[in-house]
């Protein structure tokens, strides 16, 4: 319960942060992966526990990304933006490739009794992180895909804080896409 409890107060910072646009959520993003690591091994959600090591190495990504800013424009930082039409076949077989992998990961070698579930959280989170990292409006909206299908997940496998903090993470994917697409339109 304690894991659950500080995961949901680092969820929710770490969310704010994000509907902030606030590079400190790569901070925060680096020392959340740990306690949902642990909390998700014990429920056996193994691809969900993974990723957590995935958070770790593209929060990194996302602090260089964003601290280093947009080289091209020689902005000081990324701008606000729409997922380019040309990258949308890119992410959209990225995430079918890391599904159909991480769904065969875990049927063959482990006992998850979810391993279509965790395994199409799991590839969306990542498709969502690296939109994230490029600060790509949309994947607010993939956020909120995730947050819908992780909360009847969470709820079946029985940790019900964390399942309430993606309730949360559902609404304020709401809000933070509606924020993030007026500080776009200023951006431009």
């Amino acid at each position: 319960m304690l894991l659950q409890i500080i995961g949901v107060v680092l969820g929710l910072l770490y969310l704010w942060l994000e509907y902030k646009a606030d590079i400190r959520l790569w901070i925060v993003g680096l020392i959340m992966p740990v306690v949902h690591g642990i909390l998700y091994f014990n429920q056996g959600l193994y691809a969900d526990c993974s990723m957590q090591i995935y958070y770790v190495l593209a929060g990194l990504y996302g602090l260089w990304v964003w601290h280093r800013g947009d080289t091209g424009t020689g902005r000081n930082e990324i701008p606000i933006s729409h997922t380019p039409v040309k990258a949308i076949p890119f992410l959209i077989l990225a995430y079918a490739t890391l599904q159909a992998a991480i769904y065969l990961i875990l049927t063959k070698f482990t006992d998850s009794t979810v391993p279509f579930w965790d395994s199409l959280t799991t590839a969306l989170c990542i498709v969502a992180y690296w939109m994230l990292s490029r600060k790509y409006i949309e994947q607010w909206l993939v956020w909120l895909v995730v947050d819908m299908v992780t909360v009847g997940l969470y709820i079946y496998k029985g940790i019900p804080l964390t399942a309430g903090l993606y309730c949360i993470y559902s609404i304020l994917a709401v809000a933070g896409y509606v924020r993030w697409l007026k500080l776009g339109r200023r951006a431009q």
